[in-house]
């Protein structure tokens, strides 16, 4: 028997079982049965995803909690057993949601405290979508309660959290997926196949990755008290305390820099972690960035308007820019890469890539995925992003893929933490006005004191600062 054919006999028989116990009704056993040969799409992997019947937690349940968590639920019978969020009515919300998207159709337990969740040590998978601030400190509270992870990007706020994640990851021998999901899109995949590696654009001399959406707030509403539902005092944890403002809850909070890394930290991050990923790149040698406030004055964040930074590899130079005002140099890419070459131009983004030979010849275009039919729920599914939803499945799958291995994902710890850390040097570059050199076996910028100072930042109390060298 194929493997696609043991896929599927191994699903009808487990389908059957739920139709019997769980009085399952024939569009759920349909949705199940196309989930199951979406299953076998990927011949790559190790694994029958339909026995991945892991026990999952989640922790932050607002809007990419929720998007990462219910494409898992798609593509392998995984049990929700606990979610966790600081905001009463959004973990509310989303115990409904899960319970009629899940199989077993229970709602799973609420908590608002992560260490309490974590304190039952039942959970296979915990997932990770707060704020950035709070990325690191539940991100290591799960691995020592034994569970493998899907962490959101960016790994960390600074520098030193990433140190100690990673070595906390590889201490406990634990699974940590990052949600770099730009290495599992599937048009992107095929970019770096069939454009990159077969030697299309041969010698690539630049890449320039750049985001001109008008993302950054213009508002500058006043502080006010903090709705009853949001426990604020938790929810800064152990970023700075700011007065509560309406802007940053919910999904506001990247317009301060307490809370996260600025556009670096959200968008350029996929754009570098994707070229790195392409091109087989480790970490850069030298980062610069200048940059700042330049347009909108008027408004209450505190991040950059505008901001350029370059990432030295050594051999090639990767040239960020991102601006939230003004015109996109090429509307078709607002958001996204392009790799110039002797041999042509390759531009990709989340929605499609486009290679043109230098001197005329075959372009090549190609659009990205959707799997609508597939998975009908993503249709009306609230605020998904339909383009991105394929390569979070397969990025999930991929997780299954290493849980059941005990490899590495394509998106580990380690590339995150590179990833990341590369867009924190920037910042640093930009606030300290100066070019930095990083060695990496150190973890240290060479010969900059002041510098080294930022790579961990101050921690409110009575929230600890993680030690790398004590993991």
């Amino acid at each position: 028997m194929s493997s696609t054919g043991r896929i599927l006999f191994k699903h009808c028989v487990w389908t059957r079982l739920c139709l019997k116990n769980d009085g399952m009704n024939r569009r759920n056993f349909l949705k199940l049965t196309a989930a199951s040969l979406a299953y076998s799409s990927l011949g790559s992997y190790a694994v029958d995803f339909a026995d991945q019947k892991k026990r999952v937690g989640l922790i932050g349940t607002g809007w990419y909690g929720k998007a990462d968590l219910l494409r898992l639920i798609q593509v392998a019978p995984v049990e929700v057993v606990s979610i966790c969020d600081v905001d009463k009515r959004m973990v509310a919300e989303a115990a409904d949601l899960i319970s009629t998207r899940q199989l077993s159709k229970k709602k799973p337990r609420t908590y608002s405290d992560y260490r309490e969740m974590l304190k039952e040590r039942d959970l296979d998978v915990v997932l990770i979508a707060t704020p950035d601030h709070w990325h690191c400190l539940p991100m290591l509270a799960a691995v020592e309660a034994g569970a493998d992870l899907y962490l959101q990007k960016p790994i960390s706020v600074d520098i030193a959290e990433g140190q100690a994640m990673l070595n906390a990851a590889r201490k406990h021998n634990r699974v940590v997926q990052v949600g770099t999901q730009r290495r599992s899109t599937p048009h992107l995949i095929e970019a770096r196949d069939q454009i990159i590696n077969e030697g299309k654009l041969g010698k690539i001399g630049l890449v320039e990755i750049y985001c001109y959406y008008h993302m950054r707030t213009q508002d500058n509403p006043p502080d006010e008290a903090p709705p009853g539902n949001l426990d604020y005092e938790m929810w800064t944890g152990p970023a700075p305390m700011r007065p509560y403002n309406r802007i940053c809850h919910p999904r506001g909070w990247r317009a301060f820099m307490e809370y996260g890394n600025g556009i670096l930290g959200d968008m350029c991050i996929h754009m570098l972690d994707t070229v790195r990923w392409m091109l087989n790149l480790g970490w850069p040698v030298e980062v610069s960035s200048t940059g700042g406030i330049l347009v909108q004055t008027k408004s209450k964040a505190n991040i950059s308007d505008t901001q350029t930074a370059t990432f030295d590899f050594g051999q090639l130079r990767v040239v960020w820019q991102h601006r939230t005002w003004g015109e996109s140099p090429d509307p078709k890419y607002p958001w996204g890469m392009t790799f110039y070459g002797e041999k042509g131009t390759l531009k990709a983004s989340v929605m499609s890539y486009d290679f043109t030979p230098l001197g005329g010849g075959q372009s090549i275009h190609k659009d990205v995925t959707y799997e609508l039919e597939e998975f009908p729920e993503d249709k009306t599914e609230k605020d998904l992003e339909k383009h991105v939803a394929p390569a979070i499945r397969r990025h999930m799958k991929d997780l299954l893929n290493a849980i059941a291995t005990r490899g590495k994902p394509v998106a580990d710890i380690e590339q995150g933490h590179i990833s990341t850390a590369s867009c924190i040097l920037a910042n640093m570059s930009m606030k300290l006005g100066r070019s930095l050199t990083w060695d990496q076996a150190a973890g240290k910028v060479v010969g900059d004191e002041e510098a080294n100072r930022l790579l961990a930042r101050p921690y409110r109390s009575p929230w600890v600062h993680p030690d790398p060298a004590k993991i």
